[in-house]
Order: C-alpha cells, then sequence, then structure tokens
C-alpha cells in the first residue's frame, strides 16, 4: 500500500509551497505577470507556474534566475522566521551603510550608544496605490488647489536619466531601475520644496524607498476596485506588465493582493471607488486638510486654505 505524504507534516513539501508562495507574492509586487517572467529569466512559464504552485523541485541556479529578473535578492525567496516587520529595511540599509555606520549601529543595537531620530523635514504629501488609482490625476488637482509643486517620480526619473521607465527596465533590470527611483527621491527631497508627489504602483516593493517616503511625507493610499483600476488604464492606452495577457485581471487582483499590507502603512487611505474624478478631488481634499494645518503650526508654514 502506497502512503502519501501530508504536506502539514512534511518539511520538504511545506517548504516548497512556500516557496512558491514568496516567488508569487514578490512577482506580484513587482508587478510582473507570469509570462513577463518567464520572458526576462528564460524559464519556461510552464515551471514557473509550477513553482508558484509549490511543485517545483527548483534548483539554486534556477532560483537564483528567478529572483534576478524580479530584481529581488536571492534570500527574500527562502522561507524563514524574519525578526521584525522592518527586517527588510534594516537589512537593505546595512548593505549599503559604510564600515563606519554598520560600526555605530552594532554599537546602538549592543547598547553602547543612543539612537538618535532621523528627524525627516516635512516634504509635503505622497500618493501611492495601484496603476489607475488616479495618483497623477487627483494630484494634479491637489497641488493646484494647495499652491504646491507637482511631481511625478517616474517622469522624474525619466528627466533625471534621459530615457524612458521602459527604456531603464529593459537596459538595466527592475533592480537598476529600483536605484534610479531611489536616487531620484532623495534628490527630489534635497530640493526642500513642498510638494504633492505621485509615486509609482510598485514602490512599495523596495523597503528602504518606501520607508523614506513614508517618513518624509503624509502618505494617502489612493483606493479603488480591480475592475475600476483595469478600466482606467486601459482608456490610459497601457497594459504594462499585463500586455497580451490572457489572464490580465487574475494577475492584477494577484499584485493588488499582495500590495495591499504595504499600501496599507500610509497615513491615510482615500477610497475612489465609484467616484467622479470631481467627487473623488473633493475627497482627498477633505483627507489632507488635518495634516495641512497640524504642518503649518508645527514648521510655520504659511496656512492653506483647502
Amino acid at each position: 500500500m502506497t502512503q502519501t505524504s501530508d504536506p502539514a507534516s512534511d518539511p520538504e513539501i511545506s517548504f516548497l509551497e512556500q516557496l512558491g508562495q514568496r516567488v508569487r507574492t514578490t512577482r506580484a509586487l513587482r508587478g510582473m505577470s507570469r509570462k513577463v517572467l518567464a520572458k526576462v529569466s528564460g524559464i519556461s512559464e510552464r515551471y514557473i507556474a509550477q513553482l508558484e504552485a509549490g511543485r517545483g523541485n527548483v534548483s539554486i541556479v534556477l532560483l537564483r534566475r528567478v529572483s534576478h529578473a524580479m530584481g529581488a535578492h536571492l534570500e527574500d525567496l527562502i522561507p524563514h522566521q524574519e525578526p521584525s516587520p522592518d527586517w527588510a529595511v534594516i537589512r537593505d540599509l546595512l548593505r549599503k551603510a559604510s564600515p563606519a555606520q554598520i560600526a555605530q549601529a552594532k554599537d546602538i543595537l549592543a547598547g553602547h550608544g543612543a539612537s538618535s531620530a532621523r528627524g525627516a523635514s516635512f516634504a509635503g504629501i505622497a500618493l501611492i496605490g495601484l496603476r489607475g488609482a488616479g495618483k497623477s490625476t487627483l494630484g494634479k488637482l491637489l497641488a493646484k488647489k494647495i499652491g504646491w509643486n507637482f511631481v511625478e517620480l517616474n517622469k522624474e526619473i525619466e528627466a533625471q536619466n534621459g530615457l524612458s521607465v521602459a527604456e531603464i527596465i529593459a537596459l538595466y533590470g527592475q533592480e537598476g531601475f529600483r536605484r534610479l527611483e531611489q536616487a531620484a527621491l532623495t534628490q527630489l527631497l534635497a530640493r526642500k520644496e513642498l510638494t504633492v508627489l505621485a509615486t509609482g504602483g510598485g514602490i512599495v516593493s523596495e523597503p528602504v524607498t518606501f520607508d523614506l517616503i513614508l517618513s518624509s511625507f503624509y502618505t494617502i493610499w489612493l483606493k479603488a476596485e480591480p475592475e475600476e483600476h483595469m478600466a482606467r488604464v486601459r482608456k490610459q492606452g497601457d497594459l504594462r506588465p499585463m500586455a497580451d495577457d490572457r489572464s490580465a485581471m487574475a494577475e492584477l487582483r494577484n499584485i493588488l493582493t499582495s500590495r495591499e499590507p504595504l499600501y496599507a502603512r500610509a497615513s491615510a487611505v482615500v477610497d475612489t471607488a465609484g467616484l467622479s474624478v470631481d467627487a473623488a478631488a473633493a475627497r482627498l481634499i477633505d483627507s489632507v486638510r488635518p495634516v495641512l494645518q497640524s504642518e503649518a503650526r508645527s514648521f510655520g508654514l504659511r496656512s492653506v486654505a483647502v
């Protein structure tokens, strides 16, 4: 009589299932369809589907190709218990730290030094959310209403590098694009100008960059129903990264589900589902009134009537 393994008690089956979930979640955070990942990694779409379903007897070389294609780190895909929700931010900061900074961090963590607050200055209001949420349209209306600068981060990246986002990704991959995204944000913050910032939908997938957004801006998640996101994207004539994919709606839902816990870290949520542009703009303006008054008092800013 043949015995079948119980997934709950078989550590190898459990490991493969967790690995598949991490690959699927990371792909969704990056906003990549399975077809796009297959093309970039050079691995068949069928094999990636098996991997995500927990049925892939994956080699370390193929897993490395998958992680590289998504601009992720290999260890991000390996199931393990992370010490805290902020571990991804801490890890990425350590990767970029100088020896002196690492030594200082060790002293603080060991209790040999006093931590100091970052004290980031208030940079303005950042809008996050899936593509088609209305970040650009509503952001422009909000900026005009309160008299601040409006910046689309993706256009800032393009202007600084003389290439379109698509060209940057084609040349440097997802990881290269995320580096340029972080550099553009840092340069924007250095201007010290009050800004309404429209971010790219996938910015939440880069821990350090998203942490910088959260600490520098009053962040608002513009939320809508998946069908509305899809309709707005189609109206714009842009289906990246879901072009030619018959399962586009399923992919969009997967992306939204994977990013929702990160989008939910925003300071506020504005649900635009079923609203006209004018109604959505009015709801957004209502949501920022308290912060505008608070920041005006705290930093001596000109009071803004909205």
